[in-house]
């Protein structure tokens, strides 16, 4: 029958205007996040003890001598709002690309253990070496990856399966646990507050000198992930589908693996593991696109403001103030159970 034939070129047509449709929803929700971290970050800068307008804080960052906001918004506030915004992006960007990867919303690194192994050696570090700075954020850069080298070993059976990684993960997050905690009955009072501060995710140690290597590290671990990540839709194929596709799926993984945790760890040497910023960003980012395009993106932005609303919230508005980890901790833990639930009646994936 040739009956088929007429309706090919409408079916083109309506594919073409699925994929437009779906170009432009990913275009929007990008520029609809940019421009809520732009004004999230604006705020931040404005607003704290002492409260600033927008155009004294532009001077201020033209580099205008302006009597007490050069030294509160110049010195204090932005280079919190910047590490913020660096750590939430590398915190969203890693943890989505786990997520998608390993297709299990569950697979992120503050879950299956990766952030633990930094906390763990940075615990140790400061506990009973006294360590701090460069070398606190060297020990805790080499333990993430050093310990996603384990899991990822230990996971392996003929390839690495998402939930095997998950659960093994998950085991030896518990183990550094106890690693931390037996780190911390060991510890005298000052380094046993130094470490608690650190485990918590903070933005309180904050300032110039960590903000230049933080943003050296990134600008050149992001462009490598984004650039893998490509590699992530035929991933999510399957191993046989994306072979067929020209990508081998173990070497593709290795990579992605090893890139991805690497962002983590840098982001958690700088601020510690704040909880739950990579596990929300991709499942939020993910409901906003509604799979219109890659979640990498998105999922970095939605990390921004994760971190930067969190701090708001935690320095201004619950009357003490609070580290951005308890924060997004206090965010993170129902959506947690609420996944961990539904996971349970239908499984799923972003």
């Amino acid at each position: 029958m040739t009956a088929v034939l007429p309706d090919a070129p409408a079916t083109g047509v309506v594919v073409a205007r699925g994929r437009r449709a779906r170009t432009r929803r990913a275009r929007a929700v990008v520029l609809v996040l940019l421009l809520a971290v732009l004004a999230v970050a604006v705020v931040a800068l404005c607003v704290g003890e002492r409260t600033y307008t927008p155009v004294q804080v532009l001077r201020v960052l033209l580099g205008e001598e302006v009597p007490g906001a050069s030294f509160n918004v110049g010195v204090l506030r932005a280079p919190r709002v910047l590490t913020g915004m660096l750590v939430g992006l590398a915190f969203g960007m890693g943890g989505v690309v786990f997520q998608t990867m390993l297709r299990n919303p569950l697979a992120s690194p503050d879950i299956i253990g990766v952030s633990a192994g930094s906390s763990a050696a940075a615990v140790v570090a400061i506990t009973m070496f006294g360590l701090s700075g460069a070398s606190l954020s060297l020990v805790a850069v080499v333990a993430g990856l050093g310990v996603a080298a384990v899991i990822y070993a230990l996971s392996w059976r003929n390839g690495v399966q998402g939930a095997r990684l998950v659960l093994i993960g998950i085991a030896v997050g518990a183990m550094l646990d106890s690693v931390i905690a037996y780190a911390m009955t060991r510890a005298g009072v000052y380094d046993a507050g130094e470490a608690l501060r650190w485990l918590t995710g903070s933005l309180n140690s904050a300032f110039w000198a960590g903000v230049g290597p933080l943003a050296a590290a990134l600008a050149v671990l992001v462009p490598l992930l984004l650039a893998l990540a490509r590699r992530l839709p035929a991933l999510q194929l399957g191993d046989d589908a994306a072979a067929g596709l020209g990508v081998a799926p173990d070497r593709s993984r290795l990579y992605l693996l090893l890139v991805a945790v690497a962002v983590i760890a840098v982001a958690t040497a700088a601020s510690g593991p704040i909880a739950f910023v990579a596990f929300l960003s991709g499942p939020i980012a993910h409901r906003l696109l509604r799979g219109a395009g890659s979640l990498v993106v998105p999922a970095g932005l939605v990390g921004v403001l994760l971190v930067l609303v969190g701090d708001l919230v935690g320095q201004h508005l619950l009357g003490h103030r609070f580290p951005v980890g308890v924060v997004t901790g206090v965010l993170g833990a129902p959506y947690l159970l609420w996944l961990l639930a539904r996971t349970n009646r239908s499984g799923g994936s972003l």
